[in-house]
């Protein structure tokens, strides 16, 4: 009986477990307060690991193009909040950047699993949009190598990728940010704003 105990308790927490999983991915900070607002963009950003990035189509003549893309801003407990891409140019993203370098990069807080039960559309489940441009980094520069650390660490399979498919690193300089994370429209921020945010405990939700 005591064995039985044993392996239902186990299955109880790997079932736990997995539901936590299938909530969100887990987390390396806590979420910020939502009036904290530079804070909260830089959270978004750092937390998430793929988004929706968006370029000007050469195929399609102008008309806008996104498709989804992993990205890291830095290592863990670490970002700088600058997006950072590995982007094969066999793909028409990479190519429409360097053709048309203006861009927009897009993350939701909803695979977090910290939306509740809220809809992915819905003010109080946080979205942001980073718009800029794509640029693609020096090969070998300081940047380069911060971009494959950044990159590598999180998302460890872009090391296997083929190196004859042309894999740059690229990074969205930031122009205009746009974040909604409660009711009232969009936060107010400016890049500075965001760019020169520090970590501030104060500013995390107990």
């Amino acid at each position: 009986m005591e064995s039985k105990g044993f392996v239902y308790s186990v299955l109880v927490l790997f079932f736990l477990g997995f539901q936590g999983c299938a909530a969100g991915r887990l987390l390396t900070d806590p979420k910020p307060d939502k009036d904290a607002v530079a804070a909260y963009a830089r959270w978004l950003v750092s937390q998430n690991s793929w988004g929706v990035l968006n370029t000007i189509s050469i195929e399609l003549k102008g008309s806008p193009f996104g498709n989804v893309v992993s990205f890291s801003d830095g290592v863990p407990n670490k970002g700088i909040g600058v997006p950072y891409f590995y982007l094969t140019t066999l793909d028409p993203t990479a190519k429409n950047a360097l053709k048309d370098q203006r861009s927009s990069f897009t993350v939701s807080e909803y695979p977090l699993g910290t939306c509740g039960n809220a809809d992915p559309e819905s003010p109080t489940c946080a979205k942001i949009t980073l718009s800029g441009k794509l640029v693609q980094l020096e090969a070998n520069s300081k940047e380069a190598e911060f971009a494959q650390t950044a990159l590598f660490t999180k998302h460890p399979e872009m090391k296997e990728w083929p190196k004859n498919h042309d894999f740059p690193f690229f990074k969205l300089e930031i122009k205009d940010i746009f974040m909604i994370n409660w009711f009232g429209g969009p936060k107010p921020l400016t890049v500075d704003q965001y760019l020169k945010y520090k970590t501030n405990k104060s500013a995390i939700v107990n």
